[in-house]
């Protein structure tokens, strides 16, 4: 009897050995990564540093950082709560290589009390806000008639045809009820599909803001800001609230298939750092923080004059940060090669 109970307990200690042995080793091996060849052994946080920025020193794939960053237990569970002065280490384990946060800022006891903390103010952010900051307030996509009937801008008293900061303008079928900031708008070109030539939206062109100084059947507004000249027949939408987030980063979980359509500014050769439109929205699964994979297609002609194509080519990557419903427009994060109107986008 007593060999039985023995034997029986025995067993159910090796299976549950077994069974986190297995565990721990599989949760380990897939929080190891694929470093750079070029990443550091450590490095410390500065103010003005992203999580983006911070994997790609690292991260042959930064965009998965999410899935693979290691913190000190007990300190730091948020990733978006790191902060300058902090050092990102890359650890050996027996499963492979990781990365943490070093306990480099000694042990601090902390007692039971209320404490304020201003800590989210300074999380880094995954991207820098500076670079997508004018596109989060401005409708850059809009219906055809969206601004057919939005108030119109005059003109000034001295009949002037170029208006800009600091210019008095008169403004009809100003609404009172949409606040005294508004921006002022253009339309711009249509963005068609390149593949199915179909129109997803028109571009709308940002040209300033104005304030409204006296309401009335004929209002009169001070322009506060303009980026380009202002004319006659100009259209007024109202100041939309200021958004900016910390975006995650994250490849999309389904298949994606799309193209780049158009680049903000009219240039030919896109970079990085610059903003492009996609012909894919929130119709298709988009959402901030998607990051995307740049595709180039190559041709060659064959000895007998005839195109061959090639395999497509990876040239950059990409992050959504604003959708739309057809339309979504992105950040280049990374160039190897200049970027061209009509390359394609997929899942990285």
């Amino acid at each position: 009897m007593e060999i039985r109970v023995l034997m029986r307990t025995f067993m159910i200690i090796s299976v549950i050995l077994f069974v986190g042995l297995f565990s721990s080793s599989s949760f380990a091996a897939a929080n190891t990564v694929q470093l750079r060849g070029d990443a550091p052994a450590r490095y410390q946080i500065v103010p003005g540093d992203t999580l983006w920025g911070i994997a790609s020193r690292f991260l042959k794939e930064p965009w998965r950082w999410p899935e693979i960053w290691q913190m000190n237990r007990g300190q730091i569970k948020n990733p978006h709560r790191i902060y300058p002065g902090d050092v990102v280490i890359v650890e050996n384990t027996r499963y492979g290589k990781r990365l943490r946060i070093a306990n480099e800022k000694g042990t601090v006891r902390l007692s039971p009390q209320i404490r304020v903390e201003e800590s989210a103010l300074r999380a880094i952010p995954t991207i820098a806000a500076e670079r997508i900051k004018p596109f989060l307030d401005q409708p850059l996509v809009i219906e055809r008639d969206r601004l057919e009937g939005a108030p119109v801008v005059l003109g000034a008293s001295d009949d002037r045809v170029i208006l800009s900061t600091g210019d008095k303008i008169y403004i009809r079928d100003l609404p009172t009820n949409q606040g005294l900031m508004w921006q002022v708008f253009r339309h711009g070109k249509a963005l068609i599909d390149p593949d199915s030539s179909q129109v997803l939206g028109y571009e709308a062109i940002y040209l300033g803001a104005v304030e409204v100084t006296d309401f009335a059947d004929i209002s009169t507004a001070k322009i506060t800001r303009s980026v380009q000249e202002i004319l006659k027949g100009d259209r007024l939408i109202p100041l939309l609230a200021e958004n900016i987030d910390n975006y995650l980063p994250h490849a999309p979980d389904f298949p994606v298939n799309g193209r780049i359509i158009s680049v903000y500014g009219g240039v030919n050769e896109i970079g990085e750092n610059m903003i492009v439109a996609l012909n894919l929205g929130s119709s298709k699964g988009m959402e901030p923080g998607h990051v995307l994979a740049i595709y180039h297609e190559n041709n060659i002609r064959s000895p007998e004059g005839r195109q061959i194509s090639l395999p497509d080519e990876r040239v950059g990557l990409a992050m959504v940060f604003r959708v739309f419903d057809q339309v979504s427009y992105a950040l280049i994060m990374r160039s190897t090669q200049v970027i061209k109107v009509t390359d394609a986008v997929k899942t990285p």
